[in-house]
């Protein structure tokens, strides 16, 4: 019989596989919980420009960017009316919205400051540049896009040294504004 790891425990060692994951995968959509199903559609529609693709009547949408089935799900079944996950609590960090440019992600920021919607921060990582948010549901958000491969900083042995250096927002801005 094959030991079993709990809640929060590392799997033991004879279970790991030395071989890596396929370098194809990916990750296709986040399901969300949410306590308002209109209110969070706002967000990710309204604010976001994000597309509805299919809703379950009151409790469920799917949404998308460029007709794809959806890159988020939101629901309330198990979270009508419910409050935010409390600090110091296991869940989601972040769900990270990867633009596909620096021009897309400066729009990006345009409406999320048009919605009066405050930063949590921005920061340049050297493999991306990211701006940090919450949901209405509290939700943490990361809109991002990456720099080309070329470009991602290195140390000497070749690994990613990547940064977390404050992002210039106003000159992202200037990019939404100069499109």
């Amino acid at each position: 019989m094959t030991e079993q790891a709990g809640p929060g425990q590392p799997a033991p060692p004879s279970t790991a596989d030395p071989r890596p994951i396929d370098p194809r995968v990916r990750i296709g959509h986040v399901h969300l919980k949410v306590a308002d199903l209109e209110r969070a559609l706002g967000f990710y529609c309204g604010v976001l420009g994000f597309a509805v693709t299919q809703r379950y009547g009151p409790s469920a949408a799917f949404v998308s960017a460029g007709g794809y089935h959806h890159h988020i799900g939101l629901n309330t079944w198990e979270s009508r009316g419910g409050p935010p996950p409390a600090p110091g609590t296991t869940g989601l960090y972040h769900v990270a919205i990867l633009y596909p440019s620096r021009a897309a992600l400066a729009d990006a920021l345009r409406r999320v400051m048009a919605a009066g919607i405050r930063l949590d921060g921005a920061s340049d990582h050297g493999v991306s540049e990211a701006l940090y948010l919450r949901d209405p549901d509290g939700n943490g958000v990361e809109l991002c896009w990456d720099r080309p491969e070329d470009q991602w900083p290195r140390a000497a042995d070749g690994t990613l040294a990547m940064v977390s250096d404050r992002l210039d927002v106003a000159g992202l801005l200037r990019e939404a504004t100069s499109a």
